[in-house]
């Protein structure tokens, strides 16, 4: 389990309450309850805090395997030869 340095935790903020981070094992949990009295946790992948809102990281993830599903089949989402005669 990779370790935050403590100098990088002391200036994150949880992007919902604001409040400071601590981590617990693979995430980052807030100090302080959203307004559903939950403390909001995010995940550490390869070292790096994934900060995104948890109604977020859903549609994060479907765009992120969307863009590479395209990338990976040359797909561009677009077509030169459309309107075209």
């Amino acid at each position: 389990m990779p370790k935050i340095m403590p100098a990088l935790l002391s200036v994150l903020r949880c992007p919902v309450t604001g409040s400071a981070l601590v981590q617990e094992g693979e995430e980052l949990v807030a100090t302080a309850a959203d307004s559903s009295g939950n403390k909001p946790r995010y995940a550490i992948e390869d070292g790096i805090p994934l900060l995104l809102p948890p109604e977020l990281m859903a549609a994060a993830s479907t765009a992120g395997s969307d863009q590479h599903d395209a990338a990976s089949t040359g797909i561009s989402g677009t077509d030169p030869a459309a309107g075209t005669a």
